[in-house]
């Protein structure tokens, strides 16, 4: 029988709930949370069997995102089911991970798997933050050693400065200046991410500190249920990598005479020199492995069991500079704490792309590359949560060279996806408007090589290569990842992480902004948390090594370039009267497909009559422009035109002013002299000069010829009747039938 149990607070002007025992019962824990109508079930499972031969802890979290959740079914006409993740999916698996990784014994080798999935979400309780307080709870319940509960929540901010907890999605439409999601507690953050639009540095500390506060209920309620549910925790081994056991205590030998081997060596073999570039400290690494394996050999080791030490190399490293940072102030590279590497910044690198630009700092190498398409070119959003149009894309490459290695090339791993997803919310806020430049906007970053932070060298590439390409962004955006060296009293930020520096003890905490305040935040640590004292001085160094890097950049372009690269399409942008898109589409798209043939143009029309005629020719450009305004124009008294004779009638000639619009040439305003019937001077296909006379009540183009016409002498004008009447018509004498009066409206201007 199923023993299912429920709590519930009001939280943020909701409802929080969590059941468990209902659902998913043969995970070693799970739970169901529900926020709103959003509703999340997790759950947990640690493998029985350790991994040989990895030096990390084997960690995975999926996010499963379910369309049926939102009442969707898959927009793809061949394939109905879920397949590959979205990259909504990717990016909130990633941000629950570096919330929970953090406080698990980083020894752990068996594979531990939290699984989140979505099973109903309402489009306004955000389906990532709920899953993330899921997560934490199936955690604490479960028989898994890991140090929370910790809780999460979306943080915005009204018009007047308030900060909304859980803001909604219908709260971010209307004012989405600060969107930022905390995990931690009240004392500690453990995970950041944010996009703000320009947001001042005190006021996303202070939402910072608001959002952690806000999260005391939730962790109190989770403790609450571990207290009541929760399962016995397993003791860790003593040596959690041990495969073969801690009889013989042999592997942690070897690893303890490793590490005191470094330690020993720390002046004369890594702050001997500055080691300035990845490949002088790949080779220390070398030479420590070489020296090393002669040692264990000469202590007595077997070769069998050197691994065990010798895989914890580059950890024992950088334990070793983090202690010598907090002891002396001292880099690996001979760095201040707050030095950013060298700068190098370069635009135009390509020729024929739209807009190309380098950044490099240090050993991390960024290549961004600009292309502008038109309006049709964005990509069409159809996930669980999100619906629309994302009109500026930022995509990140790397492959096993960026980081030297050789390695299988598989397409955009999650952290690539991720990478990317972070540059490109620090660029939004500072983009066009659409209506001012309506383009589809991607970049590329390739990513030639990595050693710190190659995401915020991605934005300052991106920000360099959009300014060469003439987009009017805003202000430029840099971007820079700040580091920490820590001990259980110590700590000291660094400016600039490298890779030997994010060591245990470390964060990883991303800032990108213009020089008026924030854009993005992302923050992942190797510690149980970041004290506020610790978050501010990081926020304080990163905004100066910002303005410090945007100056290197305003070096190699300090604005957008007024115009766009000549290979380049170009967008023309027509508004017309929103009743006329029927016009210029046609039965079935033929009117408006006629036209991208003929001409060779893109067109996209918008629903407030905006169309936008795309082209990288600009005669066919020209020659689309003037059949859409032909289309859509509205004729007026007084215009005068070049038609074409489309039919003839006893009581006048109808004439083709423009596609699709015919007026009446009535037999009396054919010419000066009296017309028997218009056939015995026009005839059908004969390009003839009109004269708009007047568009009567019912929308009808009623013509003249015979006003272009010089007025014969001597002629006198005489009253005359209706154009539509079936009286004669008279005038200077002379004597005109009508013909029996107009006949099927067929002269409306639209035809």
């Amino acid at each position: 029988m199923l023993q299912p149990k429920q709590w519930s607070i009001e939280w943020g002007g909701r409802t929080l709930s969590i059941e468990t025992g209902r659902l998913a019962l043969q995970a070693q824990a799970s739970c169901v949370v529900r926020y709103g109508d959003t509703t999340i079930l997790a759950t947990v499972v640690k493998s029985k069997n350790i991994r040989d031969g990895i030096d990390y802890f084997p960690l995975m979290v999926d996010f499963e995102e379910k369309l049926y959740a939102a009442g969707k079914i898959k927009g793809s006409r061949f394939i109905k089911r879920e397949g590959r993740p979205s990259d909504e999916a990717i990016l909130a698996g990633r941000l629950i991970d570096r919330a929970i990784r953090p406080l698990f014994d980083e020894r752990v080798r068996n594979d531990v798997q939290v699984v989140v999935t979505a099973l109903s979400v309402d489009g306004e309780n955000d389906a990532a933050v709920t899953a993330l307080v899921a997560a934490s709870c199936a955690l604490a319940i479960s028989p898994i050693q890991w140090n929370g509960p910790i809780a999460a929540a979306r943080i915005g901010q009204t018009e007047n400065g308030e900060f909304i907890l859980n803001v909604t999605s219908k709260e971010l439409e209307e004012n989405n200046k600060l969107d930022l999601v905390v995990a931690g507690t009240p004392e500690k953050l453990v995970m950041v991410e944010a996009g703000a639009y320009e947001v001042p540095e005190s006021i996303a500390l202070d939402a910072m500190k608001w959002g952690c506060k806000e999260l005391k209920p939730v962790i109190d309620l989770i403790a609450k249920i571990q207290k009541e549910v929760g399962k016995e925790k397993i003791a860790l081994p003593a040596i959690a990598d041990d495969v073969k056991g801690i009889e013989d205590n042999v592997e942690e030998q070897v690893r303890q005479a490793v590490k005191k081997y470094i330690i020993d060596h720390t002046d004369d073999m890594i702050f001997d020199a500055p080691k300035v570039s990845k490949d002088e400290r790949n080779t220390m690494l070398t030479k420590f492995e070489e020296q090393l394996k002669v040692y264990l050999t000469e202590k007595g080791f077997e070769a069998d069991t050197h691994k065990a030490g010798l895989k914890n190399i580059k950890q024992y490293v950088s334990e070793v500079i983090s202690a010598r940072i907090l002891s002396k102030t001292e880099r690996l590279d001979g760095r201040k704490l707050t030095d950013i590497r060298e700068l190098q910044v370069g635009i135009d690198m390509l020729p024929r792309v739209h807009g190309s630009a380098m950044f490099m700092r240090g050993d991390t190498q960024v290549l961004s590359v600009v292309t502008l398409g038109a309006p049709g070119d964005v990509q069409t959003l159809d996930t669980m949560e999100e619906e629309g149009k994302k009109r500026y894309m930022h995509h990140y490459n790397d492959g096993p060279y960026t980081y030297g290695e050789a390695g299988p090339m598989r397409g955009p791993s999650r952290r690539a996806i991720g990478h990317g997803a972070l540059a490109e919310r620090a660029l939004e806020p500072v983009l066009p408007k659409e209506v001012d430049f309506p383009y589809a906007i991607r970049v590329v970053s390739e990513v030639l090589g990595s050693n710190g932070s190659s995401s915020m060298a991605s934005t300052c590439g991106s920000t360099l290569s959009l300014m060469a390409a003439g987009v009017p962004i805003q202000k430029p955006v840099a971007g820079i990842a700040m580091g920490l060296a820590s001990d259980e009293k110590n700590w000291k930020v660094l400016t600039d992480l490298q890779d030997v520096e994010d060591g245990p003890g470390g964060m990883d905490f991303k800032i990108a902004g213009t020089a008026d305040g924030i854009t993005a935040i992302q923050m992942d640590t190797k510690t149980h948390g970041l004290t506020w004292d610790i978050v501010e001085q990081t926020i304080k160094q990163a905004r100066e090594a910002r303005l410090q890097i945007l100056g290197v950049m305003a070096s190699a372009i300090a604005e957008p370039r007024k115009e766009l690269s000549q290979y380049a399409p170009r967008i023309e942008t027509i508004q017309i009267n929103p009743e006329k898109i029927r016009a210029v589409i046609g039965p079935g798209g033929k009117v408006i497909n006629k036209i991208i043939e003929d001409t060779g143009v893109q067109i996209d029309i918008e629903q407030d009559g905006r169309v936008m005629v795309t082209s990288n020719d600009a005669e066919g450009m020209r020659k689309a422009v003037k059949m859409i305004q032909d289309l859509t124009h509205e004729v007026t008294a007084g215009e005068e035109f070049e038609g074409k004779v489309s039919r003839l009638e006893d009581f006048g000639a109808f004439v083709e002013i423009l596609p699709g619009q015919d007026g009446l040439v009535h037999v009396s305003e054919i010419a000066w002299e009296r017309v028997g019937k218009p056939s015995d001077i026009l005839k059908i296909g004969d390009m003839v000069k009109v004269k708009v006379k007047e568009i009567d009540q019912l929308g009808r183009v009623n013509l003249s010829m015979k006003l272009l016409k010089p007025k014969p002498e001597g002629y006198v004008d005489q009253p005359s009747h209706s154009a539509s009447g079936s009286s004669d018509r008279r005038g200077g004498g002379f004597r005109g039938n009508s013909g029996g009066g107009n006949r099927g409206g067929g002269f409306r201007r639209d035809r």
